[in-house]
């Protein structure tokens, strides 16, 4: 449940910014008439990012035996991949993501087209709904549908209520402090979706687990247990876990935590502004009244 509202927390969040941002450029050069064009886009990508969960999680269960492991490892090591590429992404286009919409909103009001404005919203916020679909799967197969479904509920209804209080400008966040955060978070959780991944491939036969059962922890905490099922969910505990798991987990979070943590290089031409915060103070307000 924790790991699935994080995940939609993080994710919702990021698509309630790129919202507020489309409806705050569209408010201050005095084209409130296209707001429909935008909630039509989240829409339609809102329709995508369910019809992605569905195909996936219908696909899953056509699967038994070795191709369920299979197409689980495959789902898990596919959300591990997205989920640390969705983090760099973030930390390192947080300072460019305003202007770069802003110019693509541009282009459009100066051609147009509503039916650009559509798809700019779709294409921004499809691409993060369709990411959460995957991380759904992932923590569903990790906890249980009832907690993750709970857990996603909850996430994605804290996101659109913190982004309508940012575009109103009633409620600072440091989303600086936010997103290194809920990174530093999911890089756990990316570190356990990995062990899992892993878990799969040797019950399939395609990894070697090198040492089977490295040690047996049940005697402290049941994997089977509710601490033991919120652990593996939000961490990846595995009571009796083989020493390749635990390499791969350890210099996944190594590796990774230590690249995060290094200064972030700027695009060429780029200036900070402040990183999310920044983006969120002068992105999300919509327009003043003026005298």
């Amino acid at each position: 449940m924790i790991s699935a509202f994080l995940i939609t927390l993080r994710e919702g969040l990021e698509m309630s910014l790129i919202v507020g941002i489309l409806l705050a450029y569209l408010a201050r050069t005095g084209h409130r008439r296209e707001f429909p064009a935008v909630w039509a886009g989240v829409a339609f990508a809102a329709l995508v990012s369910l019809a992605a969960g569905g195909i996936i999680f219908a696909t899953a269960g056509e699967f038994s035996g070795r191709g369920e492991q299979l197409f689980e490892a495959t789902a898990f090591l596919m959300a591990v991949a997205i989920l640390t590429y969705m983090i760099f992404w973030m930390r390192r286009e947080a300072v460019t993501i305003r202007s770069s919409l802003q110019a693509r909103m541009s282009e459009a009001l100066q051609a147009g087209s509503r039916a650009t404005l559509v798809m700019l919203a779709w294409v921004s916020v499809g691409r993060e709904g369709v990411e959460t679909a995957l991380f759904f799967f992932a923590t569903v197969r990790a906890s249980s549908p009832l907690d993750a479904g709970l857990g996603g509920v909850l996430g994605l209804s804290t996101a659109v209520l913190l982004g309508w209080l940012l575009y109103r400008g009633t409620y600072r966040l440091d989303l600086r402090m936010f997103f290194n955060v809920t990174s530093a978070l999911l890089l756990v959780v990316g570190a356990g979706l990995l062990t899992r991944g892993i878990g799969e491939l040797q019950e399939a036969g395609l990894v070697p687990p090198l040492v089977e059962h490295l040690w047996n922890s049940n005697h402290l905490v049941n994997q089977t247990s509710t601490l033991g099922n919120l652990l593996e969910a939000m961490f990846g505990y595995t009571s009796t876990p083989s020493l390749t798991q635990v390499i791969a987990y350890v210099v996944y979070l190594t590796a990774v935590g230590w690249a995060y943590l290094r200064p972030v290089r700027l695009p060429a031409g780029a200036r900070p502004t402040g990183g999310p915060s920044r983006i969120a103070d002068q992105a999300t307000q919509p327009e003043r009244p003026r005298a």
